[in-house]
């Protein structure tokens, strides 16, 4: 039984087909391409942001260098959002010839390497930003108890440029998020069709 283009199964599970097919797939294309793109320009800022900062200051007549290197978790957030970077623009240009061609994907190993890679890629970034963030913490705030000091008291401009690099890598990382909804759904759809049509046939 179909209507407009949609057949239901006995199971009552709705099966794409043809052109309504190509059409939710078009839409998800792009959606993805639209993340991917944010991931990769906001992932390229994080890291110029991060990487970059750099501030001198004089203590005692000792010139002391400020930069990303002295803290691990800043190490940890450039070299995570380079990844992400790098990994968006690959993906991404796999979704310009998708859309390019109007292909639609029904490849199930791809589709499950699309997905792993999009969660991998999530966790590592949430991981590099509460990494990040925790050590922005104390050096805003300090820890008296182990008598750590207000280091941005002192780095006024290397902490406020953190800062933004950080609020970017956060908004990379809700945005690998939601890419990883798009390919779950990618990915499962492939598999509601399958029972569908399984269904279908009895």
């Amino acid at each position: 039984m179909s209507y407009l283009g949609v057949g239901v199964s006995p199971g009552n599970v709705p099966v794409y087909h043809g052109s309504n097919l190509k059409v939710v797939d078009r839409r998800v294309r792009l959606a993805e391409l639209v993340l991917r793109c944010v991931i990769c320009g906001l992932a390229v800022l994080a890291a110029v942001l991060v990487g970059t900062d750099t501030q001198v200051k004089e203590i005692f007549s000792i010139q002391k260098k400020a930069k990303f290197t002295d803290m691990k978790a800043l190490v940890f957030l450039v070299i995570a959002n380079g990844l992400a970077a790098a990994y968006s623009l690959v993906q991404g240009l796999r979704c310009v010839a998708g859309v390019i061609r109007g292909s639609v994907l029904f490849n199930k190993p791809l589709a499950w390497a699309i997905f792993s890679g999009d969660q991998l890629m999530t966790y590592l970034t949430l991981a590099a930003v509460a990494a990040a963030a925790q050590s922005a913490v104390f050096a805003k705030l300090g820890e008296p108890e182990l008598q750590w000091m207000k280091i941005c008291n002192m780095y006024g401009k290397f902490c406020n440029q953190v800062g933004e690099g950080i609020a970017s890598a956060l908004i990379v990382s809700l945005s690998m998020v939601l890419l990883s909804g798009i390919s779950a759904f990618s990915l499962f759809r492939l598999y509601g069709n399958d029972k569908g049509k399984n269904s279908a046939r009895w």
